[in-house]
C-alpha cells in the first residue's frame, strides 16, 4: 500500500512539474509580439486552464469545472469588451 501511495505521489509531482513547464512556456509566448490578438487570447486562455489544472492536482479543495472556467472567462471578456466600447 505504501508503495502505491509513493508511486501516485511521484506521478503527481511529475505532472505538477510538467504543468509548471507548460506555464513557463505560455508566459514566454505571451511576451512574443507580432501574432495578433487571437493568438494572445488563446495563450491567455491556455494559461487559465493550466493554472486551474495545477490547483485541481495540487489542492484538496473543490475547483471549477472546465465549463465553469470557460463561462467565467467569457464573462470577463464581455465586461472588458463593454468597457472598451464605452471608453471610445
Amino acid at each position: 500500500m505504501n508503495g502505491d501511495l509513493q508511486a501516485i505521489e511521484a506521478k503527481r509531482q511529475e505532472l505538477l512539474g510538467q504543468i509548471r513547464t507548460a506555464e513557463a512556456a505560455m508566459r514566454t509566448g505571451l511576451h512574443i509580439t507580432g501574432f495578433g490578438n487571437a493568438a494572445r487570447e488563446h495563450l491567455e486562455r491556455a494559461m487559465a486552464h493550466i493554472q486551474e489544472a495545477y490547483i485541481a492536482i495540487n489542492e484538496t479543495k473543490a475547483v471549477r469545472t472546465v465549463s465553469q472556467l470557460v463561462d467565467d472567462l467569457n464573462r470577463i471578456q464581455q465586461v472588458m469588451n463593454q468597457h472598451k466600447t464605452h471608453r471610445v
